[in-house]
């Protein structure tokens, strides 16, 4: 009979586990290191987390989240959480008296996402040693720096909310995986609250955990007290942390954790405890049971927020949603990325998934259905990620554990084996899983006209990340800090580079790429695509004394392909209207600031 390998102790390997998240930050400081000195983000939202830290830091209350230089003069309410900010603020605060606020920075930006990643490497780490010992916990951490959608998320100033989120989801798995229900339940819950408290794109994920749960109850009605306690722990997390976070506020936003949502999971929370504490029905009649009391919870959210049944994006104008939303490519499908993204994800999530079937195959007692359930998880996170790429993260985190223990085995027979033909394709096979991406380099090198073809959607226009907005001649990063010697005002400038003139200036902006903007997002759009007058009519409005574009950037070169007549085509071929004065700051021609005239 197979023993139960929940109950190690006394031999954790701490100090491996440590050197191999070492290991993993290392090759992430040495690969971002000219981009930390060059203070050049990963992504805008980046950019704005740190321009919202400092406004915390600067005086702005704990529970208004607006940003007042976007879109002013009312500003614009942010949709993310102040649990994010707290450990930026702490580590800052904390520095600044002894290497000033811009050195503190600087190993904030560096040290927060360092210790997210200790926090994944600890669960993940302390799982695998639990399911096969410490050689395949030391590999399983040692594979997260082999994900690269998992990497993206823990590099040097990548300081937004995602990799928190990922960090919840090691956690509940690692909670999930203990032998108590009632306290890791409650552990399990509690992660997921924060993550959902974070941003509700974890939420499908939550749903996962309580799925498996379940089944768990379905199979054993001793096990119900799995769900019982995560249930509670989740509605109850949640409430504590909005009341953190928010305060007595009711606003009823639908892109964040708000009242309907605290009444929804309250509602299934009591439920849950209810039907385990009346009724010992199995089957049938325990799905019913819970059917009901989902429909009961459904319905009492959309009688506090009929309006919050739609998704936040489903209420966007098409312009807005055509040329922002659907440009953002990381929340966009695996099937409108690039391949040198979509397919390294995927070779790795499907020898995961076959990791994981073969272990089941070969497991005995718990380990056979925890590997079962293991598979469900990591099959949603799957599925999720291939709808919404960014959530790849949160399956290759769930991948990490089989990874880990696939190269850990082929390793060990690599040492084992003599046969030259055995030693090479082991050790292909080993280069396959830790490092696809290399396939797709060689296939580009071998037919470069295919690489172009890979670079275009379906509907024929070019695949093109508006977020990557530090390359080029313009560097708006390096240059930002020229427009500090005009007077202050509000700049109308494309959305991407907004963050960047925020983090380094005085000025206020009319958008940036922000979904609460969506009229200043829209008003940008319809600016740079419209004609003079009408460019003109909508600066006008929105009271704007200057006018930035990087003429070298995507965005602006997709609003001149789309309108060839249009307000940023002529900007771009150096035609500017009359009303608009060129400043010359000193900076590179592709740079181009105008002065208003009104």
């Amino acid at each position: 009979m197979a023993t139960d390998e929940r109950r190690r102790d006394g031999e954790f390997p701490a100090k491996s586990i440590v050197l191999a998240w070492a290991a993993v930050c290392l090759i992430l400081m040495l690969t971002g290191l000219t981009r930390v000195i060059g203070g050049r983000f990963p992504d805008p939202d980046d950019v704005l987390r740190l321009v919202q830290v400092r406004d915390l830091i600067g005086g702005q209350g704990w529970f208004d989240l607006s940003q007042y230089r976007i879109s002013p003069p009312h500003g614009t309410p942010m949709h993310w959480s102040r649990l994010v900010d707290l450990p930026l603020v702490v580590v800052i605060a904390v520095l600044s008296p002894l290497l000033g606020q811009a050195g503190a920075e600087t190993v904030a930006l560096i040290a927060v996402p360092f210790l997210t990643l200790a926090v994944v490497a600890a669960a993940i780490g302390r799982l695998a040693w639990r399911l096969h010992g410490a050689r395949a916990a030391i590999f399983s951490v040692l594979a997260c720096g082999f994900l690269p959608m998992l990497l993206f998320q823990f590099q040097p100033m990548r300081i937004d909310h995602h990799g928190w989120q990922v960090a919840s989801v090691a956690v509940a798995l690692w909670a999930v995986g203990r032998r108590n229900p009632r306290r890791s339940g409650w552990f399990a819950g509690l992660a997921m609250a924060f993550g959902a408290s974070i941003s509700l794109e974890i939420l499908p994920l939550a749903a996962a955990f309580a799925l498996v749960l379940w089944l768990r109850w379905l199979r054993d009605d001793r096990e119900k007290d799995w769900l019982v306690f995560y249930m509670a722990a989740l509605a109850l997390g949640l409430v504590l942390l909005y009341l953190g976070t928010h305060g007595l506020s009711t606003t009823a936003w639908c892109d964040a954790v708000s009242p309907a949502h605290l009444v929804f999971f309250a509602v299934a929370a009591c439920g849950t405890w209810a039907i385990a504490r009346a009724s010992r029905l199995r089957g049938t009649g325990l799905a019913i049971l819970f059917a009901g009391i989902g429909a009961l919870a459904a319905g009492a959210y959309a009688l506090v927020s009929p309006q919050c049944l739609a998704t936040p994006f489903a209420t966007l104008d098409p312009v807005v949603d055509r040329y922002w939303y659907r440009l953002v490519l990381e929340g966009q499908p695996v099937w409108k990325q690039d391949a040198a993204i979509w397919f390294p994800a995927l070779v790795q999530l499907i020898a995961a998934i076959m990791t994981v079937l073969v272990l089941r195959a070969r497991a005995m007692d718990w380990t056979r259905k925890w590997w079962g359930e293991y598979l469900l998880l990591l099959l949603c996170a799957a599925a999720l990620g291939v709808v919404v790429t960014r959530s790849l993260a949160f399956a290759s985190v769930l991948a990490a554990i089989p990874l880990g223990w696939l190269a850990s085995s082929l390793l060990l027979r690599l040492r084992q084996r003599s046969a030259p033909f055995s030693v090479l394709g082991i050790f292909l096979a080993i280069l396959v899983l830790l490092a696809p991406a290399g396939l797709v380099s060689a296939v580009r090198l071998l037919f470069p006209a295919q690489a172009v073809a890979d670079a275009v959607t379906p509907t024929g226009q070019t695949s093109v990340n508006l977020q990557n907005v530090g390359a080029g001649a313009c560097d708006i990063y390096g240059n930002a800090t020229l427009l500090d010697g005009l007077e202050p005002g509000t700049i109308f400038a494309p959305l991407d580079i907004g963050p960047a003139i925020l983090l380094e200036t005085r000025h206020s902006v009319v958008a940036t790429g922000h979904h609460r903007a969506a009229d200043a997002i829209g008003d940008v759009i319809a600016a740079f695509m419209s004609d003079e007058q009408g460019a003109r009519r909508i600066m006008a409005q929105r009271e704007a004394d200057y006018l930035v574009l990087c003429t070298d950037m995507a965005e602006a070169r997709i609003y001149a392909q789309e309108a060839p007549g249009g307000f940023a085509a002529r900007l771009m071929a150096d035609d500017a209207p009359a009303w608009l004065e060129r400043v010359d700051l000193g900076g590179p021609r592709e740079f181009a600031v105008y002065r208003i005239g009104r």
